[in-house]
């Protein structure tokens, strides 16, 4: 690859705009629902569900949950997305919030 084209890429990169957000991963069998922050909410849901399959997720609850009913007994989806204009800043204090705010308009909801 020449050096323009990788140059090109690169650029590309730092200006791409991921999707951001508050996901949830809802048990239906049990109508837990655990809500966490995502500064790339595809990326997140594949971290998350890899480390629910390999029984390695930091939460226990929701790791007991996933091996008690399995993948297909859970609900993910982003719950509310993220607006912003800058993809380089730092957007964890306005993700914090955003989490807040579901977790209060949820109150049976935990923090994932």
């Amino acid at each position: 690859m020449d050096k323009g084209r990788r140059k090109e890429l690169i650029e590309m990169y730092k200006n791409r705009k991921p999707e951001m957000g508050v996901i949830s991963y809802r048990c239906k069998a049990t109508g837990n629902v655990f809500l966490g922050i995502s500064k790339e909410t595809r990326v997140d849901f594949n971290s998350n569900n890899f480390k629910l399959n390999a029984k390695l997720h930091p939460n226990k609850h929701l790791q007991e949950l996933w091996n008690k009913y399995g993948a297909d007994s859970f609900e993910m989806n982003v719950v509310k997305f993220l607006e912003y204009e800058e993809p380089g800043d730092d957007h964890t204090e306005e993700l914090e919030l955003l989490l807040e705010i579901c977790l209060s308009e949820d109150p049976d909801a935990v923090k994932l």
